[in-house]
């Protein structure tokens, strides 16, 4: 933990279990080069888990805590501190957990500043922070996220700063959020030399995509094509026909389908139902919405056509790709032991 300074700003990280430790790290690397560059503790950083004990992160690592959750909700309102409240989570979609949820709406009802990286952006929605505002939700969470919380204005982007929420995608947004917040504190001067230092390039703005654009995630150039696809990702609960996407993209139908046999390797039609099973197969993975619910959201009219074209594209049943992905969860360590024995032998 370090201390900042009586005028400075402190930030309390909420560990989830599998959380991003690159995520965490980027945002604590921003708090102690801005204390670097001015040369005091200006901000100040303390970790949290439910019960204070270490938090297990995603890769295996486990970092120490500073305090429980009850310890935090005793001291939050403490005199001359201006707090800011993280949790911190990974690609795991995080249980329901009341104790938290309470703290996060007390957190709002006293004015702190409240933020998620990655799936620590559930909490937040449960709890009713992301109500009417625009949250960035990373790419693998949007189709379950947007599911869930109707109210919340989900965005595909790195971060998203609306009023005292601030949410990112997780990876290396967090470095790039949290720099905005020293930036408005500490002015651009301090925040150029922080990027100076951490060698990084420039500062992306609230906003910015967080995926590759298609251009590049697919090695193609073609505008017509890019436009295509661009509404195929679009409509992915109620797909267009193909005679709808041809005026648009100024291609006839015959000419659709000559160009994504060269570019794609597959028709149009083909082309967009992998496109639906890819985010029903994040849906089975990172949610728990009922096979006919994932099943309608990807536009399917029937569980048993879903499941079916599933099983053609996969290899195995929606539910057996379900019930591994759970299986793997509760050896979280398996990956890690794997490796070190590799490294034994």
């Amino acid at each position: 933990m370090q201390q900042a300074g009586t005028c400075g700003r402190s930030f309390t990280f909420y560990l989830l279990d599998g959380f991003s430790l690159q995520a965490f790290s980027a945002a604590a690397t921003v708090l102690r080069l801005a204390n670097d560059v001015e040369g005091r503790p200006v901000f100040g950083w303390r970790t949290v888990t439910a019960d204070g004990r270490p938090a297990l992160s995603s890769c295996g690592m486990r970092v120490a805590a500073d305090g429980s959750l009850a310890d935090e909700r005793e001291g939050m309102l403490r005199a001359g501190q201006t707090r800011c409240v993280v949790v911190c989570g990974g690609r795991r979609v995080p249980l329901p957990d009341r104790a938290l949820e309470a703290w996060l709406r007390l957190c709002g009802r006293n004015r702190i500043v409240v933020g998620g990286f990655a799936g620590g952006l559930y909490p937040l929605a449960r709890a009713g922070l992301a109500e009417g505002r625009r949250c960035a939700v990373h790419w693998e969470h949007f189709p379950d996220f947007s599911e869930r919380f109707f109210g919340a204005k989900a965005c595909q982007t790195a971060f998203e700063i609306d009023g005292g929420l601030y949410t990112c995608a997780g990876g290396n947004a967090p470095f790039d959020m949290l720099l905005c917040a020293v930036m408005a504190d500490l002015g651009a001067d301090a925040a150029n030399r922080i990027c100076e230092i951490a060698l990084c390039e420039r500062l992306r703005q609230t906003g910015e995509r967080q995926r590759l654009p298609l251009q590049a995630r697919l090695g193609i150039d073609n505008a017509f094509l890019i436009k295509v696809i661009s509404q195929m990702e679009a409509n992915l609960a109620e797909p267009l026909r193909l005679t709808d996407l041809s005026p648009a993209s100024g291609l006839s139908r015959r000419q659709m389908e000559r160009l994504f046999q060269r570019e794609m390797g597959r028709t149009p039609a083909r082309y967009y139902l992998d496109l639906r099973l890819e985010r029903a197969h994040l849906l089975l993975l990172t949610s728990s919405l009922p096979v006919i619910e994932i099943a309608m959201a990807c536009g399917f009219s029937t569980a048993s056509h879903f499941s079916r074209t599933y099983r053609e594209r996969y290899g195995c049943t929606p539910q057996r790709s379900r019930m591994a992905e759970q299986e793997r969860q509760r050896q979280p360590g398996r990956d890690q032991r794997a490796m070190a024995e590799y490294r034994v032998a």
